[in-house]
């Protein structure tokens, strides 16, 4: 076996020099030469599976006391190891970038989502190479790595058909991927990727189609041909479920499990799971309930019909997950059955931050209307309630339970300040390595995850990667509690900040401030951060941040305090920014924007599955949409689309009449239709749209021109000001994904006809602030 040059420090292995040739024919060169092979494993390295789940929360998995029963988190969990002292970003990106480089998310870029990125070091959204990934370290060491699932690790202008493609997943040390870029997915009508090729599954709802067990059917189809094909090699499997974030998407013989189950509400639901918690040993039997969230409505503050949607989100939240769960189960048993589950250390993450606040607190039908400050009535809910988890709901749960399903703690996703946005359960097994079951109590963090696996697997953190000098990993590995409950911790000081939101823990104390919350929809603009008020918990003694000692020990605060000061400055996390909205315009946000300036593209036929940062903001403007298109008579389909079924808009033709449609939420549909239906052959057909004038989300009149004569006219009351989805694209030629209007079907709505181009103009921004709204329209998915 060769020898790996340079003793795994430097990757990719340096190439080894050949003997020299001693002969000018082959038939007299007797020294033999070195046949170039593969990179050689560490001997006897284990295979590597990491599953993440999101928006899970600490008390949702029935692993960790929970109501949502999760049999795999619970098969794993009593053979391996349980840790009930781990934590995370409190948001989604700032989280899977720590995974995946072992750095505090400041330090590698991400001090918020893709989405929120900003001109700053510690919040660009740009990994740097001298923060090698875990699996460019792996795949350096030999290993199969392929990712499926979620991402949402990659600058937003940089998912296009034109890259760059070096912080895709096969860019950043993955062989394979199969999955989707941003913050959340339709279950139902997902628009994946494999590799980099946009990808449509062929499969739909009605068939039995869903992205949970899509994903996890990709995962063991890549292992079971690893296995095959190359056996001498170990694997790294990164599988990121898009469950349990929203959209709340599950059959409904999943919810119906539930039926009932959470009549009795939210305040009821934390006391049995504390109970629970209790006597499963995760949390100490004085530990207390952290108190209720400021602002939010107890269980029996609520209306009837309050109670009764807010129990369906429950019941659906519960099956989703549940669901999930169980197709991480067919995986674990596919490495049992090829005889590698044993040898695999297995890392099962039961959530990327804290349970989702977001859905305020009645929750909603369509999240993109929270986004933009539009709250559901429950009153109206009541009336579409079987919509919830169907592929007509773009479903998210109200933050009630969010705060029951981070029991014992306080708070929700996005508050790093409290550990119901940074505590989750983590599950590692291994049997080759750890004898199980046990509860490990020692204070860890995501970034201790990749320093943990590379001392299992043999490897030493490398010093150069494609000759870039690495700058220090800053987790440590966790290898030491697996044989060892009662070691002492070696994480000792651990800051965290998120939104603004932020706390600093040492030698079992924490200092935190939180400076924002979740589900307020319009938030104070003149909040400063010299004013939040600051916090301090003995966490000897409160497990639960329960007891404020910061008026008792003003010293000790204030040196906390100052430590806060220190660890920020070191890992980039100043200035702080608790923007939100306006970090998802590029111009405020400071960060280069795919289409720059540029006021007018042109499209071709055919192209497709173009996101919203990679294509023009025809939002709060005046802007005209010019077809050019060749038909028959009677020709249907859709020219151009943008956003789905919850909110965007669409040029197309119905029995060959060009149409305009303009999805407001689904709240409101505008129509706007041409007198006479074109001929057969080639026309150019316009959409005017003129703004109203000043102001974001305003109405506009719609004049449809075909080869320049006007044919007709109509309104939009009301537009969306600020983004039309996470999920749907743009296209041409059709509309993927979920159809923005109702006059023609899901996914078969191509153009009976020939598109040649499609142009796209824009006026001015006529929203009135330049995309800065003060707070008004908090973007909730921007915190995704």
């Amino acid at each position: 076996m060769a020898v790996f040059e340079a003793g795994r420090h430097v990757l990719p292995e340096p190439e080894r020099k050949q003997t020299v040739v001693t002969a000018v024919g082959i038939h007299d060169q007797h020294a033999p030469f070195e046949a170039i092979g593969p990179t050689t494993p560490p001997p006897a390295a284990p295979n590597v599976v990491i599953v993440v789940l999101d928006d899970l929360g600490f008390g949702s998995s029935s692993a960790f006391g929970g109501p949502c029963h999760m049999p795999t988190a619970e098969r794993l969990a009593t053979q391996g190891l349980r840790y009930n002292r781990f934590h995370v970003n409190a948001l989604c990106s700032p989280t899977r970038q720590s995974l995946m480089t072992g750095r505090n998310c400041h330090s590698v870029g991400m001090g918020g989502t893709t989405e929120m990125a900003t001109a700053a070091p510690g919040y660009s959204g740009f990994r740097p190479a001298s923060a090698a990934t875990l699996a460019q370290i792996l795949h350096g060491n030999g290993y199969s790595t392929a990712a499926f699932g979620k991402w949402h690790q990659t600058p937003p202008r940089e998912i296009s058909p034109v890259g760059p493609f070096d912080r895709w997943p096969t860019g950043e040390g993955f062989d394979s991927f199969y999955g989707f870029m941003g913050a959340e997915m339709n279950h139902w009508y997902p628009q994946l990727y494999r590799g980099t090729t946009p990808f449509e599954p062929a499969r739909r709802p009605e068939d039995g189609y869903h992205l949970s067990e899509d994903l996890v059917d990709q995962s063991i189809d890549w292992i079971r041909t690893q296995r095959s094909l190359t056996p001498g090699r170990p694997f790294f499997t990164y599988l990121a479920m898009g469950a349990s974030h929203a959209p709340l998407h599950v059959a409904p013989q999943w919810r119906e499990k539930y039926a009932g189950r959470f009549d009795a509400g939210w305040d009821v639901a934390r006391e049995e799971i504390l109970a629970r918690q209790k006597e499963l040993g995760v949390i100490p039997e004085d530990a207390e309930l952290a108190p209720w969230a400021d602002g939010l409505p107890h269980w029996d503050e609520l209306s009837d019909n309050q109670k009764q949607i807010s129990a369906r989100f429950m019941e659906t939240f519960a099956g989703f997950t549940e669901h999930c769960d169980t197709q991480v189960g067919r995986l674990v048993d596919a490495l049992e059955g090829l005889g590698e589950l044993d040898n695999t250390i297995f890392v099962y993450l039961l959530g990327d931050n804290g349970a989702s606040g977001e859905g305020g607190v009645d929750g909603t039908l369509n999240e993109h209307r929270l986004g933009h400050g539009i709250a559901d009535d429950p009153d109206v809910m009541i009336n579409e309630i079987d919509l919830l988890g169907t592929p007509d709901s773009y479903a998210i749960g109200p933050a009630g339970w969010a705060v029951a399903l981070n029991t014992p703690y306080q708070w929700t996703k996005q508050v790093a300040s409290h550990f119901g946005g940074t505590r989750d359960g983590l599950v590692i097994h291994w049997p080759e390595g750890i004898e199980g079951p046990g509860i490990r109590p020692q204070f860890h963090h995501v970034i201790d995850v990749l320093p943990t696996i590379l001392d299992c697997v043999g490897v030493p953190a490398p010093v150069s990667v494609n000759g870039v000098q690495q700058q220090p990993i800053e987790g440590t590995s966790m290898r030491y509690t697996f044989d060892d409950p009662q070691a002492a911790d070696r994480r000792t000081t651990q800051y965290f900040e998120m939104c603004g939101n932020r706390g600093i823990y040492h030698e079992g104390w924490m200092a935190v401030t939180r400076h924002g919350i979740p589900w307020q929809m319009i938030p104070d603009p003149d909040r400063r951060f010299e004013n939040d008020v600051w916090e301090l918990y003995d966490l000897t003694t409160d497990w639960t941040q329960s007891s404020d000692l910061a008026a008792a020990q003003p010293g000790r605060l204030r040196q906390l305090q100052d430590l806060f000061l220190v660890e920020a400055a070191k890992h980039q996390v100043f200035p702080l920014d608790d923007r939100v909205t306006e970090r998802e315009n590029p111009t405020l946000a400071g960060r280069i924007d795919l289409l720059g300036e540029r006021r007018s593209i042109t499209y071709h036929g055919g192209m497709r599955r173009l996101t919203e940062e990679t294509t023009p903001n025809v939002k709060n403007r005046s802007h005209s949409i010019t077809a050019d298109i060749e038909v028959a008579e009677g020709a249907d389909g859709v020219v151009i689309a943008q956003g789905g079924a919850f909110g965007g808009w669409s040029l197309y033709l119905v029995d060959g009449y060009p149409t305009y449609h303009y999805n407001y939420f689904a709240l409101q549909r505008f129509t706007i239709r041409t007198q006479s239906p074109l001929p057969t052959g080639r026309h150019q057909v316009r959409a005017e749209f003129t703004y109203d004038g000043e102001g974001a989300g305003l109405g506009g009149s719609v004049d449809i021109y075909v080869n320049d004569v006007c044919d007709g006219k109509g309104r939009v009351g009301a537009t969306i000001p600020y983004y039309f989805s996470f999920d749907e694209t743009l296209n041409i030629g059709v509309d993927l994904g979920t159809p923005v209007s109702t006059e023609y079907p899901r996914l078969d709505n191509a153009l009976t006809g020939l598109v040649h181009e499609v142009r796209i103009d824009l006026g001015e921004d006529q929203s009135g602030h330049s995309g800065n709204d003060g707070g008004k329209y908090a973007r909730v998915m921007g915190a995704q």
